[in-house]
């Protein structure tokens, strides 16, 4: 049996606590009204706010518009006779800067509620993905990893704390709490015709039912999978390897279809004039090689502390096979619908990429390096798969990558390019990280790290590749 120790337990909470200064900080710091948004503005020297800052220092800094070259005219004519055409102009210009404050307070207000969802879901996730590798295994009757089964249990129950902390973000939207998701707001659908046209499913009762109905049969799946796992090692027949067999193969029909419908509803619908038909397997190829790049953490890590004794090097070698063959699969997908809509260039789907390339060109392009490039040249040698250090270098790099994936898929719809990575988003993470770290470990603690029964563990526990 596991022990969780105090070390790791202790560390845990001060990453939940430093997390939350870092949350409530972003919370705290975000601008209330359109004068903060003009003070934030006029700081930021060197970007699209020196406009603003130079019209401030005027007596009427309302009257100007940023990057117009006739916002000078206007501001100058402000002066003279309002009723002639340039006091019209003068008063259209204030409309329209005005107009374009609020739009970046609600680009700036979102940025807290962005860097929580962002880290929520993409930890959440990764749960749901080592569940939705361990069905694979069972449905697969898999002999190799037997032996490490019980570690994906132990991260797959991290998915119910995870979902329900996203649900309540999900919630929230609806409540109109914040303004993530554009077409919950009855004010932009009033104007637009194309959501309009959409609000037979982009609604937000429907849209909390979908996320009810596959939150809730993840979850059943996960706990009974555990239930029929741990009977299993009380058993004296394989009725319940059976069961579990039967179980993972109608869980992994439900998972395909309700993650799709998932990736479009939690992620691309913060774009709802965008699509891709490729996007439910992209963001499934971006949270499952960070699944199996935990597993591959989180089993070495017990392994240096004394534990899983009939886990070798061939396990690992395994477990960075499939690091690297996800990552490759990623890249494939990121490449197809990247390649496809850039050289179609029709203008509503390509506005997904030119926001990304022009406000986001580092993270954008960086990830691509981090999440293929970088994990492809380490993990290429196939010695290399089994050194201890090689595996968590590149696994670091690999999770590190793909959050910024799920940064770039979200930021650039919720912030516009009022962007960075600040305390807000370092917070999140370091709070989601230790809830994360003590969900899982504590649940690895209360079973066998071994799965005993399984009629596959002696294939597992003497399996050398």
């Amino acid at each position: 049996m596991y022990t969780f120790s105090s070390k790791l337990k202790t560390f845990s909470f001060i990453l939940m606590i430093v997390g939350v200064l870092g949350i409530g900080y972003s919370f705290f710091t975000a601008p209330k009204d359109i004068n903060d948004v003009e003070a934030i503005l006029a700081s930021q020297h060197g970007h699209h706010g020196d406009a603003h800052a130079e019209g401030a220092e005027h007596h009427d800094a309302k009257d100007a518009h940023v990057n117009t070259a006739h916002s000078e005219d206007a501001h100058a004519a402000a002066g003279h006779d309002a009723h002639d055409a340039h006091g019209a102009e003068a008063h259209e210009a204030h409309d329209e800067h005005t107009h374009h404050l609020k739009h970046v307070l609600h680009q700036l207000q979102n940025k807290p509620w962005a860097g929580v969802y962002v880290a929520a879901l993409f930890f959440m996730l990764i749960s749901l993905g080592a569940l939705a590798f361990y069905a694979i295994q069972n449905a697969a009757s898999a002999g190799w990893s037997p032996v490490l089964f019980r570690v994906m249990e132990g991260i797959s129950a991290y998915l119910i704390p995870g979902a329900v902390i996203v649900f309540l973000l999900l919630v929230l939207g609806v409540m109109g709490s914040h303004h993530l998701f554009i077409w919950m707001d009855k004010d932009v659908v009033a104007h637009d015709h194309l959501i309009q046209g959409k609000s037979g499913y982009l609604n937000g009762t429907f849209f909390l039912i979908r996320a009810a109905l596959f939150m809730g049969g993840w979850i059943f799946y996960r706990q009974y999978a555990r239930k029929v796992s741990l009977a299993q090692d009380e058993a004296s027949d394989n009725l319940n390897f059976k069961k579990s067999f039967k179980a993972a193969a109608s869980f992994l029909v439900f998972f395909i279809v309700s993650e799709s419908i998932m990736s479009w509803d939690w992620i691309m619908s913060v774009d709802p004039h965008w699509f891709s038909t490729l996007f439910g397997w992209y963001v499934f190829a971006s949270f499952v090689v960070s699944a199996v790049t935990v597993i591959a953490m989180v089993t070495l890590y017990l392994k240096s502390q004394g534990y899983l004794e009939y886990v070798n090097t061939s396990h690992i070698h395994d477990l960075a096979k499939f690091m690297f063959g996800f990552s490759v699969f990623w890249t494939y997908l990121w490449f197809s619908q990247f390649m496809l809509i850039w050289y179609a260039d029709i203008p509503e789907e390509i506005t997904y990429f030119v926001t990304r390339i022009e406000h986001y060109n580092l993270p954008f392009f960086g990830m691509v390096v981090m999440n293929f490039v970088l994990p492809v040249l380490i993990l290429v040698n196939t010695d290399f798969k089994r050194l201890t250090w090689i595996v968590v270098l590149a696994g670091t790099i690999i999770l590190c990558g793909h959050y910024i994936d799920f940064f770039n898929m979200i930021m650039p719809a919720t912030v516009g390019d009022q962007w960075f990575i600040g305390a807000g988003e370092i917070g999140s993470i370091l709070f989601f990280m230790g809830l994360f770290i003590f969900v899982v470990f504590s649940a690895i603690s209360k079973a066998p790290l071994l799965a005993k029964r399984n009629p596959l563990i002696e294939e597992s526990k003497h399996f050398h590749y």
